[in-house]
């Protein structure tokens, strides 16, 4: 049987092919849904990343972050990490939301660092990370303090859904709230003042952040 297409035909199929190739492109698989207006910033609160752009953000290290349609930045390569450049900040009060693709995904959430320049080590050396990953022991895990504090358990969503997270500071006093469930309580001894960042890890354990936002608890 002979088979042919049309001009026109051909036109459609290679805008549909095109566009397919586009969306694979911009985004692994659960992510990209368009965004929806950000809610009203509870009271305090400003917001370091309105999904819009990374004005005010920078790389240190290699990889990188994309804007995504879903008003979120993905992690891309590694091990790198994206800080916020503006503020220093002392005890404080983080709300953010993440979301991983698969067991596989890595990344954290780090505070009170010192200038890292391009050496994205030195924020784990001198601050604190707070984990995202499901593959690691107790100290290792979903909302532990990387290294140092346990995460007792993690109400974690489905991968592909968005996860809500709270990083309160006050002194050298670490909580971490997950979906509204604390999962890690510490006292630490190291710096009482530091930037804002998150991590990109390797090309395979993306994670996505968005509605960055942040309150000084400081007097």
């Amino acid at each position: 049987m002979k088979f042919s297409i049309t001009a026109a035909t051909g036109a459609a199929l290679l805008v549909i092919a095109s566009a397919a190739f586009a969306q694979d492109q911009a985004a692994p698989a659960g992510f990209g849904a368009p965004a929806g207006k950000l809610a009203k910033l509870d009271r305090g609160f400003t917001r370091l990343f309105d999904g819009k752009s990374l004005d005010g953000w920078k790389m240190a290290g290699p990889g990188s972050f994309k804007l995504l349609p879903d008003g979120s930045m993905l992690a891309e390569g590694g091990m790198g990490l994206l800080w916020y450049t503006k503020a220093k900040y002392k005890d404080f009060e983080l709300k953010l939301d993440w979301k991983a693709l698969s067991k596989t995904s890595n990344s954290g959430v780090f505070v009170r660092f010192p200038d890292p320049g391009d050496d994205p080590w030195k924020p784990v050396n001198q601050g604190y990370e707070i984990q995202i990953s499901d593959t690691g022991d107790d100290l290792h895990r979903t909302g532990a303090v990387y290294t140092f504090a346990p995460s007792t358990f993690v109400p974690g969503k489905p991968y592909g859904e968005w996860n809500s997270e709270v990083i309160k500071v006050v002194g050298n006093h670490y909580v971490v709230t997950i979906n509204g469930k604390k999962v890690c309580d510490y006292v630490g001894t190291r710096s009482l003042e530091g930037y804002i960042g998150v991590q990109n890890h390797e090309p395979t354990n993306n994670v996505a952040f968005r509605n960055i936002r942040i309150k000084s608890l400081s007097r």
